[in-house]
């Protein structure tokens, strides 16, 4: 196995659990694997792939994380390799999907399950591994992130059932035994490695006001080692604090959903590439980044979860290096989270109101403008009215939804535990996940001691060129 891992991929020796996933996977045993962030998860379904001569379908639920693993297949050599999602034009997506059989390995958003087209397609030219990337998608979020993801158990009866590989790097006990559930698993084999990342120090700051929280920050900013990134459960309090750092000469930049698909790219390029030295970001940067020398994470406000803070945090110190990671805590911080637990849901009115006007046939567009629905809800809602029975749907729906309520508010208190802890907070985060504690780390947290902590700002490698330089490179001048 060493070998064609030396050849194909240029490794010399397997990371922690790869070659236990591989060969399952290799056997043609469904896997739930469950690895830390930046351990080489995509090498578990490339590796197999060579071995058994088959088609692999991977689906994942970020658009740049998508072109990012595509980019860095290719940059190995190996050009049998796409991606069908909503950046393609109409005619260059028809023209792909008709020539699919071309491809070894084809990444798919979740949202293009929807298209017989390419469903059909698939089925034709058979797939001989099925990869569902961030796996506690599934689970964790369910309708209210990505509904699509809950239909992965039907794609993978569709495609005759092939060999499945679900991929995560945080799942608690109970959501792989929902992934397994969802995705109709059979004879799984369960690989699990700890979530723990001992090289990023972990540490929590409290304060009994916003205005000293900020403070703070522009503090951190100015003398913590970059690259960073600053996670906000606010786009407007993102955008305030970039535009102070900005005024301070920090290279940042702001990230968040409501940008234009283009403008996300381009700042997640240059952040890449070294042009700027910290993001001030929503939650929804950081699952896509592939940058391995990350050296600091900062939560301006509180994660919604334990999980999605271990995802959050994991960005930091890929390569294994040292790494950071500190949450700013002001008073009653968690009602941020618990309020937006609570207005996700919808009245019970609105609920009963949608049923009625799905039924006369009004689109979800009018029914979203007339209900003055947020996108969650809407989206939680037109999930379950294709998913659930007709007989007393409002008042099912209800329920359920009250039900996803408090367990969000109990996911909000599990976090502010951890805030909260008097004894080491690596312990505190493996408890979440029934692991024991881990060896100290030189650099544990801030209860065990982060005294010898030096961490200086790094000056960025990356250089501005003007515009004569570049000419002048063009014309080999410099030569």
């Amino acid at each position: 196995m060493e070998k064609l891992l030396y050849e194909k991929f240029g490794y010399s020796s397997f990371r922690l659990g790869q070659k236990e996933i591989i060969s399952s996977v290799i056997n043609h045993q469904d896997t739930i694997a469950m690895l830390p962030t930046g351990t080489g998860k995509s090498l578990c379904y490339q590796y197999p792939s060579y071995v058994n001569n088959n088609r692999v379908l991977i689906i994942s639920p970020l658009l740049s994380l998508m072109q990012d693993q595509v980019d860095q297949i290719k940059l190995r050599g190996e050009k049998r390799v796409t991606a069908i999602n909503s950046f393609l034009a109409y005619n260059e997506r028809k023209q792909l999907v008709a020539n699919l059989e071309a491809y070894r390995f084809i990444f798919l958003s979740p949202e293009m399950l929807n298209s017989n087209e390419v469903l059909h397609k698939l089925k034709e030219i058979g797939i001989g591994l099925l990869v569902i990337d961030e796996a506690h998608c599934i689970s964790q979020w369910g309708p209210d992130f990505r509904p699509d993801y809950l239909r992965l158990g039907h794609l993978k009866k569709t495609l005759g059932s092939p060999c499945t590989l679900a991929l995560t790097a945080t799942a608690t006990e109970e959501i792989r035994k929902d992934i397994a559930l969802k995705l109709n698993l059979n004879n799984w084999k369960e690989w699990v490695y700890s979530v723990n990342r001992p090289n990023i120090a972990l540490e929590v700051n409290t304060f009994n006001h916003v205005s000293q929280k900020e403070d703070k920050l522009l503090s951190l900013i100015q003398n913590n080692t970059a690259p960073g990134i600053v996670f906000f459960s606010s786009r407007k309090k993102a955008e305030e604090m970039q535009a102070a750092a900005s005024s301070e000469n920090v290279r940042s930049s702001v990230y968040h959903g409501g940008m234009e698909t283009d403008q996300r790219i381009l700042i997640q390029q240059q952040f890449i590439n070294g042009q700027l030295d910290w993001i001030f970001a929503t939650n929804a940067f950081g699952m896509g980044i592939n940058k391995n020398n990350i050296r600091t994470v900062i939560h301006f406000h509180m994660s919604s979860s334990v999980e999605n803070f271990l995802q959050e945090i994991g960005r930091a110190g890929r390569d294994l290096e040292q790494a950071h990671s500190i949450l700013l805590y002001s008073e009653n911080d968690e009602f941020i989270p618990l309020q937006l637990a609570e207005l996700e849901k919808p009245a019970f009115e609105q609920i009963e109101n949608f049923y009625y006007m799905f039924r006369r046939d009004l689109s979800i567009n009018e029914i979203q403008e007339k209900l003055m629905l947020s996108d969650t809800q809407i989206r939680v809602l037109s999930y379950y009215i294709h998913h659930e029975p007709a007989e007393d749907w409002a008042e099912r729906i209800n329920q359920l939804l009250d039900k996803r309520v408090i367990s969000k508010k109990e996911k909000v208190l599990e976090m502010k535990s951890y805030i909260e802890a008097e004894s080491c907070r690596r312990a505190k985060l493996l408890a979440f996940f029934e692991e024991s504690p881990a060896a100290k780390a030189d650099h544990c947290c801030d209860k065990c001691g982060l005294e010898h902590m030096m961490m200086n700002r790094e000056q960025s490698s990356y250089k501005e060129v003007s515009w004569k330089e570049k000419l002048d490179k063009l014309l080999l001048k410099n030569e």
